[in-house]
């Protein structure tokens, strides 16, 4: 896959969230914008009546979005050599069940999965499973070991079966195919479904854009409460008594609302148009994204705190979109050559005003359960972010450090699992983690908890990308 640096940063974004929002205090540390709108403190206890949405809420339709926008940049060489269908079909197949496996394996062998008291020996365990994941996605072997890449593979994985089979999980109840890394699940479905859907309309964006219409019908008609044809669709879930509902609902289509508009973007940045921007003055980068920040900042207060003066019943987001949308186009109009630049902007643009129109229905903007407002306003903040993020990699004085953040999206299946199945077993079993456990006590050391291990799991995610330790699925 050709690399696009920008479209790294953005999955290093996304990464970045993730681990910091999972490792920060809880328990009323944080203020509630540090935390899922949904799940507030001090209880954290999920309250889908809940309006609103919080930064943390941007991070997993960040990364959806640069899957769908990398799709385009992978499957580009194979269409271009007009390989046949069920090259594709092979290809997507082989990502949804290596997701699949990842997302049961990584969610079963973290040491509190195996044991509600983990020890010495369910931390070591853990460290194992790191190892074994090691071997199965890794692709870069050499010398011997090239060549005996697929016995290695092979052998890891046996392991790792072995494992699942074998240690008492869930209270010595053992393996359940119904307990999963859910987002790792939904990752597989959208890398099956956007593969696809991306590969039959690649020369015709149009129909991929019908289909999310089609989607949308199904999700409606299927939350009418009488029985219905497409209703029975929409549960389709068991076939000859074998529930295969942990590992498919066409609920999970849902995302390709983020998904596909991703493809979008992918292909955009494929034209030399974007690859060979004119350079914009430091006055003009410091103008779009003071523009980004400013909109990304007070759409994220007037969607959480809709009681607060400042959002006077709703009018305030629109007066804040309404600005900021005339200072963007300001903005495109003074660098007319930006021909990709200002369909990435427009589009979120679009998107931004669709999703705020849809806001005050199904109770509000969402993340769980997710509503269509949801879906759009996120897409709009990822279209508006990308162009900020490659200005950013091609200003001189940023660009070394922007390069973590790449390096960061470059190795994003081993940063994910880096926090819970090395860095946390290594604290137990040296007894450090005593200490981390204790940094609760105030909001800073509830902000230095998570700033240092997401430091820590950048340290160790950068050293891979060095030595050129990628996982692959």
């Amino acid at each position: 896959m050709n690399r696009e640096s920008s479209l790294d940063a953005l999955r290093g974004l996304a990464i970045l969230g993730m681990v910091l929002s999972g490792s920060i205090a809880f328990g009323g540390a944080l203020p509630v914008w540090m935390y899922h709108a949904q799940v507030p403190p001090p209880l954290h206890q999920f309250d889908p009546s809940l309006p609103g949405i919080t930064w943390v809420d941007l991070v997993f339709p960040f990364f959806l979005f640069s899957m769908g926008a990398a799709i385009p940049l992978a499957l580009r060489g194979a269409i271009e050599q007009r390989k046949a269908t069920i090259f594709f079909w092979g290809l997507a197949a082989k990502r949804f069940f290596l997701l699949a496996f990842f997302a049961l394996f990584t969610h079963h062998v973290k040491a509190w999965v195996i044991s509600p008291a983990p020890g010495v020996k369910e931390q070591s365990l853990s460290l194992l499973a790191f190892a074994l994941l090691f071997g199965i996605l890794y692709s870069g072997w050499k010398g011997s070991f090239a060549r005996n890449a697929n016995g290695i593979r092979i052998g890891c994985f046996s392991i790792a079966v072995f494992l699942l089979w074998q240690l008492p999980f869930h209270g010595g109840k053992g393996f359940d195919l119904f307990k999963s890394d859910i987002i790792l699940m939904v990752l597989a479905n959208m890398a099956f479904f956007g593969t696809l859907i991306y590969f039959f309309t690649a020369k015709n964006p149009w129909l991929r854009l019908l289909i999310l219409l089609v989607v949308a019908a199904v999700i409606l008609s299927a939350r009418e409460s009488a029985d219905n044809p497409v209703k029975s669709f929409f549960m389709f879930q068991e076939i000859a008594g074998f529930r295969f509902d942990w590992l498919y609902k066409f609920y999970f289509l849902k995302y390709l609302f983020i998904v596909l508009p991703g493809t979008l973007a992918g292909e955009w940045m494929m034209h030399s148009s974007w690859d060979h921007l004119p350079k914009q003055s430091r006055f003009e980068k410091f103008i779009y994204g003071t523009i980004i920040l400013f909109l990304l900042i007070g759409l994220l207060f007037f969607l959480l705190y809709r009681d607060h003066p400042l959002a006077a019943g709703g009018t305030g987001v629109w007066v804040l979109l309404f600005f900021s949308s005339i200072l963007l186009w300001g903005y495109l109009r003074r660098c007319p050559a930006l021909f990709s630049l200002q369909k990435l902007v427009k589009a979120g643009l679009f998107l931004l005003w669709l999703g705020l129109l849809l806001e005050p229905y199904e109770g509000g903007i969402k993340k769980d359960p997710s509503t269509f407002s949801y879906y759009f306003v996120c897409s709009g903040l990822a279209f508006l972010i990308l162009p900020l993020l490659k200005m950013l990699i091609e200003s001189a004085s940023l660009r070394n450090g922007m390069g973590w953040l790449q390096d960061l999206g470059k190795n994003p299946m081993l940063a994910y699992v880096a926090g819970a199945l090395l860095i946390l077993p290594v604290l137990s079993i040296t007894g450090l983690k005593v200490y981390w456990d204790q940094l609760n006590q105030n909001p800073w050391q509830g902000l230095l908890k998570g700033v240092l291990f997401t430091g820590v799991v950048v340290w160790v995610t950068r050293f891979s990308v060095k030595k050129r330790w990628f996982w692959k699925t």
